[in-house]
Protein backbone atom coordinates (compact mmCIF):
# COMPACT_ATOMS: atom_id res chain seq x y z
CA UNK A 1 0.00 0.00 0.00
CA UNK A 2 2.85 2.31 0.76
CA UNK A 3 5.90 3.22 -0.88
CA UNK A 4 8.59 5.24 0.09
CA UNK A 5 8.38 8.60 -1.39
CA UNK A 6 11.40 11.29 -1.24
CA UNK A 7 9.84 14.69 -0.55
CA UNK A 8 12.11 18.02 -0.21
CA UNK A 9 12.76 20.11 3.40
CA UNK A 10 11.29 23.49 2.81
CA UNK A 11 13.85 24.79 5.50
CA UNK A 12 17.07 23.54 4.09
CA UNK A 13 16.09 22.17 1.00
CA UNK A 14 17.76 18.68 1.11
CA UNK A 15 16.24 15.79 -0.29
CA UNK A 16 14.42 12.93 2.43
CA UNK A 17 13.29 9.79 2.72
CA UNK A 18 9.92 9.48 3.64
CA UNK A 19 9.31 5.91 4.55
CA UNK A 20 6.49 3.57 4.40
CA UNK A 21 6.52 3.01 8.00
CA UNK A 22 6.05 6.46 8.51
CA UNK A 23 3.48 6.66 6.34
CA UNK A 24 1.91 3.78 8.72
CA UNK A 25 2.81 5.61 11.77
CA UNK A 26 1.17 9.22 10.04
CA UNK A 27 -2.09 7.39 9.01
CA UNK A 28 -2.37 5.74 12.23
CA UNK A 29 -2.08 8.88 14.63
CA UNK A 30 -4.83 10.44 11.67
CA UNK A 31 -1.93 13.07 9.98
CA UNK A 32 -2.96 13.45 6.67
CA UNK A 33 -0.25 16.25 5.80
CA UNK A 34 3.50 14.88 4.54
CA UNK A 35 6.10 15.89 6.44
CA UNK A 36 7.61 19.63 5.06
CA UNK A 37 10.76 19.29 7.00
CA UNK A 38 13.71 16.45 7.00
CA UNK A 39 14.32 14.57 10.17
CA UNK A 40 17.36 17.00 11.36
CA UNK A 41 15.49 20.26 10.68
CA UNK A 42 12.77 18.92 12.73
CA UNK A 43 14.76 17.74 15.49
CA UNK A 44 16.18 21.54 15.43
CA UNK A 45 13.12 22.92 15.60
CA UNK A 46 11.87 20.61 18.15
CA UNK A 47 15.32 22.47 20.58
CA UNK A 48 14.71 25.96 19.41
CA UNK A 49 10.78 25.65 20.74
CA UNK A 50 11.62 23.71 23.38
CA UNK A 51 11.01 25.56 27.13
CA UNK A 52 13.70 26.69 28.39
CA UNK A 53 14.16 25.64 32.41
CA UNK A 54 15.44 27.03 35.18
CA UNK A 55 16.94 25.66 38.83
CA UNK A 56 15.72 25.91 41.83
CA UNK A 57 15.19 24.24 44.85
CA UNK A 58 11.87 23.18 46.43
CA UNK A 59 10.31 25.95 49.21
CA UNK A 60 9.06 22.46 51.12
CA UNK A 61 11.22 19.79 50.91
CA UNK A 62 14.63 21.69 49.97
CA UNK A 63 15.06 19.28 46.74
CA UNK A 64 16.79 20.95 43.82
CA UNK A 65 14.84 21.23 40.94
CA UNK A 66 14.11 22.75 37.85
CA UNK A 67 11.20 25.04 36.37
CA UNK A 68 10.01 26.46 33.43
CA UNK A 69 10.08 30.22 34.82
CA UNK A 70 12.44 32.38 36.06
CA UNK A 71 12.16 32.14 40.26
CA UNK A 72 11.25 35.49 41.74
CA UNK A 73 12.61 35.79 45.32
CA UNK A 74 10.22 35.46 48.06
CA UNK A 75 7.77 33.54 45.93
CA UNK A 76 7.37 29.66 46.88
CA UNK A 77 8.60 27.13 44.58
CA UNK A 78 8.26 23.27 44.72
CA UNK A 79 9.22 19.87 43.54
CA UNK A 80 7.18 17.93 41.47
CA UNK A 81 6.72 15.85 44.23
CA UNK A 82 5.25 18.64 46.67
CA UNK A 83 3.19 20.02 44.30
CA UNK A 84 1.30 16.82 43.65
CA UNK A 85 0.96 16.61 47.21
CA UNK A 86 -0.43 20.37 47.80
CA UNK A 87 -2.59 19.49 44.81
CA UNK A 88 -3.78 16.63 45.92
CA UNK A 89 -4.72 18.01 49.29
CA UNK A 90 -6.19 21.32 48.40
CA UNK A 91 -8.91 18.65 46.10
CA UNK A 92 -10.15 17.08 49.26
Amino acid sequence: MYQDETLKCEDCGKEFIFSTGEQEFYAEKGLVNKPKRCPECRKERRQKNRRKMHDAVCSQCGAKTKVPFKPIEGKEIYCKECYQKRQAETEV
